[in-house]
């Protein structure tokens, strides 16, 4: 039953869920004929903001549609850009300013094409807190005060300095898009708002060549999958996502040097075109490798399955299982992150050339030359990584 005080919902064990019938002329379009989303609040104000913005950008998609399959009269006499526009459901760049909704739709939809579901989520999420502060309007109509009434907005949630600014980012980046794809001429006012970057950020520390040794120690001895993915990191250097999303056939062990390939699939994208590489196998990453090659043979099947099983990687529950376990062996403030700085600076203590630091790890390009070529053979990766194992 939908709750009166806040249109379009209805509250379920406290919390507040989007609720809205699809329209009879439209339903061939939907799988099931009622739209159903949670906002993930119980804040009354909050969740009326959210269902309203939820509210008009499905008014505005379902205009689109009824609009693309239209009889529009006079359509053969439009411009063939201006058809374009209206079929794709994209606001003509002929107008003055467009909302929220339509600009993020804009954003999303051409800048997204090709990025994961994290690129999609943050910028709803970054969208949907400005609406909760300033509320749903034209682009035009956001002004400088509402930009810093949502950096104030931010902090007093207790965001550090770095996700204050990626939120920030995130909108500036959907003004700029719908501003630039549909020629307005508009000031974006979320540009340039001062907030200290560095508030409550603290430093990742790396772990200890000690601490790696008795984690590694531990792992052989506990031999499960948790284990194995947590030695599978500590010699590799692998993010998270990466080690928990491969599959059984991005394993190598047959080749002259064993290794891994780390590249995009079903269950995770990358986070960045550069982090697809290949990283050879040495200590407690090669017998981690073993182990998951023994345990399932077939190679369509992912490495991971206690962290894959809805069909996408959940690395938000392997990061809680394996920290909670690690908090044993580390320092406070290491965390399986940690093992990315300790590559680094395991790797600089055996003087490995910094490009190749970048390749092994994933991380972006210093230079426009480190692009050219195809980088570091498999052998000269595996003898610098053969020299910090412990």
């Amino acid at each position: 039953m939908q709750t009166k005080r806040v249109p379009f919902t209805f509250n379920r064990g406290g919390y507040f869920y989007f609720s809205r019938r699809v329209p009879s002329d439209l339903v061939e379009h939907y799988r099931y004929p009622r739209i159903v989303q949670a906002l993930n609040t119980q804040n009354v104000s909050v969740a009326r903001s959210r269902a309203s913005m939820m509210a008009s950008q499905l008014e505005s998609y379902w205009a689109q549609i009824r609009l693309a399959h239209a009889d529009l009269p006079g359509r053969h006499l439009l411009k063939q850009k201006q058809i374009h526009a209206i079929s794709a459901g994209i606001p003509s760049s002929l107008s003055t300013s467009v909302s929220l909704t339509e600009a993020l739709a804009v954003y999303l939809e051409r800048k997204g094409a090709n990025k994961g579901r994290a690129f999609r989520i943050a910028a709803e999420r970054a969208c949907g807190y400005l609406v909760d502060v300033a509320g749903l309007k034209d682009l035009h109509e956001y002004t400088r005060q509402d930009a810093l009434s949502f950096r104030d907005f931010l902090v007093n949630r207790g965001l550090v300095g770095s996700s204050v600014t990626r939120v920030l980012n995130s909108v500036s980046a959907v003004y700029n898009f719908a501003c630039s794809e549909l020629a307005l001429d508009l000031k974006n006012p979320f540009q340039g708002v001062y907030h200290d970057r560095s508030a409550g950020v603290t430093k990742r520390l790396p772990i200890s060549d000690l601490e790696i040794k008795k984690i590694q120690e531990a792992c052989r001895s506990q031999n499960d999958d948790c284990r194995w993915l947590i030695a599978l990191i500590s010699d590799t250097g692998l993010r998270l996502s990466e080690a928990a999303g491969l599959m059984l056939a991005d394993i190598k062990l047959s080749d002259p040097v064993p290794h891994l390939v780390v590249k995009p699939n079903l269950l995770r994208p990358l986070k960045t075109s550069g982090s697809e590489r290949v990283v050879p196998l040495v200590g407690a990453s090669l017998w981690a490798a073993e182990r998951l090659c023994k345990a399932n043979t077939d190679p369509s099947s992912p490495a991971f399955p206690r962290y894959t099983n809805s069909g996408r990687v959940q690395a938000n529950s392997a990061s809680a299982a394996l920290n909670k376990w690690l908090k044993a062996y580390v320092s406070k403030g290491c965390t399986i992150h940690s093992f990315r700085h300790s590559m680094r600076d395991r790797l600089r203590a055996v003087e490995c050339p910094t490009e190749m630091v970048d390749q092994i790890g994933g991380w972006s390009r210093g230079s426009v030359g480190q692009g050219y070529g195809i980088g570091y053979p498999l052998n000269a990766m595996h003898r610098y990584l053969s020299k910090i194992v412990i």
